[in-house]
């Protein structure tokens, strides 16, 4: 039975300039998010920087309005020093938390500004309880859930964990699980991970009859919004960093209306930007055509007439100001007291001693009129109490002096709570990276029937379901044979099915190779040893010790990272790379191959086709999601790779001739006989 949640969601928004933090703090919002000038996933954007950073977190605060900084982009080694300046200059600056990706940034912000919340960035696709779980383990206080999810699957999650999750309620929808796009850094060098995504997936590609196949309606679930709450979401997160102030405006107004049991105007929000309307499919389950859209003149055109509106909507609105409460006391023979209190925050102050009135003697009212005087300040008077002996007197003068030194005061008290204080914690000094003199040949298999002749040495790595189907293969390889977890696993049933399976995995295997920190989770929990697969996306040295101290084996590094970069990463966690493979580009959970008749008579491998007529593979995962792999392979065996500790052909829709091919080629570093790219190994990534 579900339980039940009495708390209200914060509406959170995107900030990407000035005018549209000033949409939406006027407009109603409860926080904000948005990044510095490095390191956040919408690079850019006008983004916050320099001496006024404070005062626009100062500015939020005083609205009551909490600031989350995204740092939330994979950082390299060259890159870490300045990634902890950017830290620095949001803890310094009073954030309230920074939204994270990569564990060097969640590592050195634990060490050095442990008072600092950690969220965790809907780029770690974390889609599971279990993937919950091990990030509150690790030390984050909230995770900003994978957006694919349905509101069962939202549900289940906090009530199986209690935790504070953030959802997704309106914004652009990435076709790719978030996290799982290679699509634009493959193209162009221009990575999603990195916040410089190009977008690629807009552009017209085809299949099945389709065309814009890979263009996704924008999100919209504000018609949802108390459904949400009720599940307990903490926190309904609005996308659009881009994007201008009016559409803050609109999308923080109609959050807000919905929230508060209102009618959102939902119709303004599609008018000002949408992309031939809005879907609720992922949410609701629904993940058919209608998901489907791309952005058309019409849906421009539209914005036109609801632009002044909305600009006026929070032009003319005030700032939102803090309520204050005033307690004024004046008695004989004492100082005047003024006490100033908001929330729990109190401030004191005295002044004059009241002499005795020779002519009008000092009231309510009077006092009432210096105090109500708060004029710029981020404060408007609440409620005033006075305790007055008759007969004295106290010039308006010294009134206003106490009304603005205790405000004054005040305002330092609320303040104090944001300050954080920097750890004096040392760097940890990562050894020079040691590696074996050969490295462990690893090779791994969409299927059983692709195994050609492997040499004796060799690890193999097949799908935990397919080692399941073909339990004879322990007997082939012993403990060379290794299980693949599906990187993404959605709901308690497929769960279920897969600690089942990995329950009745034959006594040999007891690896696992996992691309999810849930599934990290899951082979633990089943007592294996556990390979971080390249969806871990580890492009440096303290990422890849932070997996270190989570007991994994070792990791595949990401396939964005340059062959240079890899030669200069230091640390002790054995680490390798894919030498061959139709890499996968993205991971989608509404697949792009249905048709308006659903999956039809598709047979699990469906090609998409570019705008220059190139096919690139589409393999279904069990219905779960599916995967769009490059049009041509990647191989780098003849090449001067880096010395690592094992090397992996990731072999998907090659017949096992190919496969025995390709080892081949592997084994004598010979070139390839057929269309090939090196990937980003010798690439500069942006």
């Amino acid at each position: 039975m579900s339980k039940t949640y009495h708390r209200k969601p914060e509406v959170l928004a995107p900030v990407g300039g000035s005018e549209q933090l000033k949409a939406a703090v006027r407009c109603g919002c409860d926080a904000v998010y948005f990044g510095l000038p490095d390191f956040n996933a919408r690079r850019n954007a006008d983004n916050f920087a320099g001496e006024g950073l404070e005062d626009t977190i100062r500015y939020c605060h005083n609205a009551g309005v909490k600031v989350y900084v995204t740092v939330n982009t994979l950082v390299m080694d060259d890159e870490l020093e300045a990634m902890h300046r950017t830290v620095d200059t949001a803890a310094r600056c009073g954030a309230d938390a920074i939204i994270v990706q990569d564990l060097a940034v969640a590592s050195y912000a634990k060490r050095c500004w442990p008072e600092l919340a950690l969220h965790a960035s809907t780029q770690m696709a974390v889609c599971s309880a279990e993937g919950v779980r091990k990030l509150l383990d690790y030390g984050f206080v909230r995770v900003v859930l994978a957006r694919e999810l349905t509101l069962q699957e939202i549900r289940a999650i906090v009530d199986e964990t209690g935790a504070d999750c953030e959802v997704f309620v309106h914004g652009a929808h990435c076709m790719s699980i978030s996290g799982n796009c290679y699509m634009s850094a493959m193209f162009g060098g221009r990575s999603g991970n990195r916040g410089l995504c190009a977008q690629p997936c807009r552009l017209d590609w085809k299949i099945r009859g389709k065309d814009h196949a890979l263009s996704l309606k924008d999100m919209c679930y504000i018609p949802h919004m108390q459904d949400l709450a009720d599940a307990g979401v903490c926190s309904l997160k609005i996308e659009g960093r881009m994007k201008r102030p009016e559409y803050v405006a609109a999308a923080v107004t109609a959050c807000r209306q919905a929230l508060d049991g209102g009618e959102p105007d939902l119709e303004t929000l599609r008018s000002v930007f949408s992309r031939s309307g809005f879907t609720d499919g992922y949410l609701t389950g629904k993940r058919t055509q209608d998901m489907f859209g791309y952005r058309t003149k019409e849906d421009v055109t539209a914005a036109e007439d609801v632009l002044e509106g909305l600009a006026r909507t929070y032009h003319e609105a005030p700032d939102v100001k803090v309520p204050v409460r005033f307690f004024f006391e004046a008695h004989a023979g004492q100082p005047a007291r003024l006490v100033a209190s908001s929330g729990d925050d109190k401030a004191f102050v005295t002044g004059p001693e009241p002499a005795l009135a020779m002519m009008t003697a000092l009231s309510d009212e009077q006092v009432g009129r210096s105090l109500y005087k708060t004029g710029d300040t981020s404060y408007k008077v609440w409620k005033i109490t006075c305790s007055i002996d008759p007969g004295l007197f106290l010039p308006a003068s010294a009134l206003n002096a106490m009304r603005r030194e205790a405000l004054e005061t005040l305002e330092k008290e609320r303040n104090r709570f944001f300050v954080k204080t920097k750890r004096d914690a040392q760097e940890p000094m990562l050894p020079p990276y040691k590696a074996p003199g050969t490295p462990q040949f690893r090779l791994r298999f969409e299927t059983a029937g692709q195994i050609p002749d492997v040499p004796e040495d060799a690890v193999v790595i097949l799908p935990v379901k397919e080692i399941a189907a073909h339990p004879e293969l322990a007997r082939r390889f012993g403990s060379r044979l290794w299980a693949e977890l599906p990187p993404l696993v959605y709901g308690s049933a497929a769960r279920d099915a897969l600690e089942q399976a990995l329950t009745a995995l034959p006594g040999p295997v007891q690896d696992a190779v996992c691309g999810n920190i849930g599934t990290v989770f899951l082979a633990q929990k089943a007592g294996l040893r556990v390979h971080g697969g390249f969806e871990l996306n580890v492009l440096n040295s303290s990422a890849a010790e932070e997996y270190r101290s989570m007991e994994l084996e070792d990791v595949l590094l990401s396939p964005e990272l340059a062959f240079a970069k890899m030669r200069k990463m230091k640390g002790e966690m054995p680490r390798g790379a894919i030498l061959y493979g139709y890499l996968p580009l993205m991971k989608c959970r509404a697949c792009p191959g249905k048709t308006g008749k659903g999956c039809g008579s598709c047979t699990g491998l469906s090609k998409l086709t570019d705008r220059t007529g190139k096919e690139f593979p589409l393999i279904c995962r069990e219905k779960q999601y599916s995967e769009i792999l490059n049009c041509v392979p990647l191989y780098a065996a003849d090449r001067t790779v880096p010395k690592l500790d094992f090397e992996e052909l990731y072999f998907t829709i090659e017949t096992k001739e190919e496969c025995r091919r390709i080892c081949g080629l592997r084994a004598e570093k010979a070139p390839a006989d057929f269309p090939r790219t090196a990937g980003l190994y010798f690439r500069e990534l942006l």
